[in-house]
């Protein structure tokens, strides 16, 4: 059980991370870049030089970009381990597992990890007033915690008392509210800013559709592989 779970997860997030790290780099680095012209105040809000998004991603140093790829791998990796693990968990409940319902797993990892967050904590580029990262990471992990028991108990619960706790554990992050600075400022535009949250959720949705396919996919593969081999005595 383990080997399979540690074989999925290995394949699925090397696959999906590799596909989301080209997405970044082709949709959300160049805002990125972009915006680093503003904090480092080449560019000014509201007048100054001019510069174009596809120039400033014209000097992409691979160095970055190789570090980029490398880590969003990592990460992704070990999503689909987590992923993978909750899909051998459900299925010993007697879940079954298709590839299809991947696509479901893949979507609310992202509504865990990505979404639910982003709307108390919308993806920030650099410069942007924030509140201290204490607060601010023990509330991204308390709501990644909170809605992912939700989905849970809304997928897997029964009755109406699983569903009402699903909605108090969803909704108590976004009650409580996400830490913020006393005033917002920054130097960058805040239409660049929105462009910048709007693709990252876009390719993280993109990502983490295609994690819970592949990290189904492989999985079944993996457990009809294991039916195949020959026990020996």
């Amino acid at each position: 059980m383990f080997s399979r779970i540690l074989v999925s997860g290995l394949f699925a997030g090397f696959a999906a991370g590799l596909i989301a790290a080209l997405l970044q780099l082709a949709f959300v680095q160049p805002i990125l870049l972009h915006a680093e012209l503003y904090e480092s105040g080449q560019l000014t809000h509201f007048g100054g030089a001019k510069a174009s998004t596809a120039a400033a991603a014209g000097g992409i140093d691979l160095v970055r970009d190789g570090l980029s790829i490398l880590f969003t791998t990592l990460i992704y990796t070990g999503y689909a381990l987590i992923l993978v693990a909750a899909m051998a968990l459900a299925e010993h409940r007697g879940v079954r597992i298709a590839v299809r319902q991947g696509l479901l797993w893949g979507l609310a990892g992202f509504v865990s990890v990505q979404f639910a967050p982003a709307v108390g904590l919308p993806p920030e580029l650099p410069g942007s007033a924030a509140a201290e990262m204490g607060l601010r990471q023990a509330w991204w992990f308390g709501t990644v915690g909170a809605t992912a028991a939700g989905i849970a108990l809304i997928a897997f619960g029964k009755g109406w008392t699983a569903r009402a706790i699903a909605a108090v554990l969803i909704l108590a992050p976004h009650v409580i509210g996400a830490p913020h600075p006393e005033a917002f400022a920054g130097p960058v535009p805040p239409e660049l800013a929105g462009m910048f949250a709007g693709r990252a959720l876009g390719v993280g949705l993109v990502a983490w559709v295609l994690l819970g396919l592949f990290a189904a996919w492989f999985w079944i593969r993996e457990g009809e592989r294991a039916e195949d081999t020959p026990r020996t005595a």
